[in-house]
């Protein structure tokens, strides 16, 4: 390893395309003009990590042992910083920061920055896990916070499912459903897979992608 030099962790595999999309996203944001001046990265994806959406609402599955795992071996390689592409895993952050004595860059606290003095109402949408743990709700509760109806919540199902099985342009149209339903200034994207949706929607709402403030904030992180 090189010494003195950060190494960003990457927790991933859930999914793997929104793992790889975050990579890129870091990359693209990053100030470089030659492969030297890019961030050393460990990526730990691990597909096989039980259903996080499943976990949260009726506790069948526990993904934990598995999160957790996956972060000490980032942990373990160096890591000096670690992200996580993934919403609803963020419900296990604060075990996580425990658990590995490794600082974790909190996706959902920079979206909720980024957001202070918004006007307007915001659209969330996320999985149903996300949505049911309160995790963007409690840091928006002084905003309009529109979440989807129940049949605006199944089009979203249906963009991750399809994104998952690697059919993001089936995916775009269940996302323009679930958007047109809904009346809001800006939606943030609260789900990993709905990016990969959003790039072929014909929507004219402003979207925001957390995934960027992700990758924004490693970056600063690294300096």
């Amino acid at each position: 390893m090189t010494a003195g030099l950060p190494l960003v962790g990457i927790l991933g595999g859930m999914g793997p395309a929104a793992t790889a999309e975050f990579y890129a996203k870091l990359i693209a944001r990053t100030p470089a003009g030659r492969d030297q001046d890019h961030l050393r990265v460990a990526i730990w994806a691990d597909p096989t990590v039980p259903d996080r959406v499943a976990a949260v609402l009726d506790g069948s599955t526990d993904p934990y042992p598995q999160i957790l795992s996956g972060a000490l071996k980032l942990r373990d390689l160096g890591a000096t910083v670690i992200a996580i592409p993934c919403h609803t895993a963020h419900f296990f952050l604060p075990n996580l920061i425990e658990d590995t004595a490794t600082p974790f860059v909190d996706m959902v606290a920079e979206t909720a920055s980024a957001l202070v003095g918004h006007t307007g109402p915001i659209a969330l949408l996320g999985t149903r896990g996300t949505l049911a743990t309160g995790l963007y709700q409690s840091r928006l509760h002084d905003l309009d916070v529109v979440l989807p109806s129940e049949p605006a919540q199944q089009e979203v199902d249906r963009a991750i499912a399809a994104v998952k099985r690697a059919d993001p342009q089936g995916a775009a149209t269940h996302l323009d459903n679930a958007l047109s339903a809904l009346n809001a200034s800006l939606t943030v994207l609260a789900c990993t897979e709905l990016p990969l949706a959003a790039r072929y929607a014909t929507t004219d709402t402003e979207l925001l992608d957390p995934m960027d403030l992700l990758a924004d904030a490693v970056i600063r992180a690294c300096k």
